[in-house]
């Protein structure tokens, strides 16, 4: 049985750690962009400066959202295609 000292186990750690991070990093888990991010329909409302019951309206017209139980949730991405179409259309 070895016995470490505490500089020689912070540093075996860090190795560790640093290395895990690397390969993370390496097979490219990249965070979602800002506009992939789900929001509530509160959090929505909120960045459009729109009501509630506007969103609903949008909501019923077609606008597209995900429905995960009894919430309900926007791509970013999804919502401002779909707006930028209407405004084409």
């Amino acid at each position: 049985m070895e016995i470490f000292s505490t500089n020689a186990l912070s540093q075996c750690i860090r190795d560790a750690v640093r290395a895990e991070l690397q390969e993370h990093f390496k097979t490219g888990a990249i965070q979602p962009l800002d506009s992939e991010k789900l929001l509530s329909k509160q959090e929505l409302a909120a960045e459009l400066g729109v009501s509630l019951v506007t969103l609903t309206d949008w909501m019923k017209k077609g606008l597209p959202y995900l429905r995960l139980h009894k919430r309900v949730y926007f791509k970013k991405s999804e919502v401002l295609n779909a707006m930028q179409q209407t405004i084409k259309d």
